[in-house]
């Protein structure tokens, strides 16, 4: 008996969506893939009143979480960590029955400005961006989550000048398309800092 497909929720979080020149059309794009889950949270809710038994239950209809943004300060949107503080709540994400997302995949689909060789430890950030994203990290260890190798793409403010936003476009549909045909190795993804140049380890 075959494989199912997994299921793919990506909940796209962006303020300002008409200055995007990357994380719109990413969001686009994921939208072309079957079993893929499309929610643009600020449209959804821009008075910041989340339904919170409607996206607990998108969660227990899903088995890949990705949150989709660009990187604020450290950090996701503001919407985007109002999600999580409302929707991952104890009983359901956590604790000793909060179990509903447990084994579920966990990705960070995001965009940088500062470039990526400023990501490091003898760099501008002083830090990887992985390290950066440890509290999403440590949000799907104490979840039960599988936290996977965030997808970035750096100096996104370069990115249409430089002829990088197309290629960027088409990794992305490459992984959820391996994720969708159960060709993407989680172990490996597991284990590296970012994914994006790696993608030959990660699809088999």
């Amino acid at each position: 008996m075959p494989e199912s497909q997994p299921k793919i929720l990506i909940l796209f979080a962006h303020p300002s969506p008409n200055r995007s020149e990357i994380n719109v059309p990413l969001f686009n794009a994921s939208k072309t893939i079957a079993n893929v889950t499309c929610v643009d949270l600020y449209a959804e809710y821009p008075t910041y009143r989340i339904d919170i038994d409607k996206e607990q239950q998108r969660l227990r209809e899903h088995d890949v979480i990705v949150f989709m943004f660009p990187l604020y300060w450290y950090s996701t949107p503001s919407l985007l960590k109002e999600w999580q503080d409302l929707v991952l709540e104890y009983g359901f994400a956590y604790g000793s029955e909060g179990n509903e997302l447990v084994g579920k995949k966990f990705i960070c689909a995001l965009t940088a400005g500062g470039s990526e060789s400023s990501y490091r430890k003898d760099g501008f950030n002083h830090y990887t961006i992985r390290e950066l994203l440890q509290p999403l990290e440590q949000m799907a260890e104490l979840t039960g989550m599988d936290f996977l190798a965030p997808f970035a793409l750096f100096g996104a403010g370069m990115a249409s000048e430089e002829n990088r936003i197309e290629q960027h476009l088409k990794n992305w549909r490459r992984v959820l398309i391996a994720i969708q045909d159960n060709k993407f190795n989680y172990e490996v993804a597991s284990r590296l800092s970012k994914m994006n140049h790696s993608l030959e380890l990660v699809i088999k």
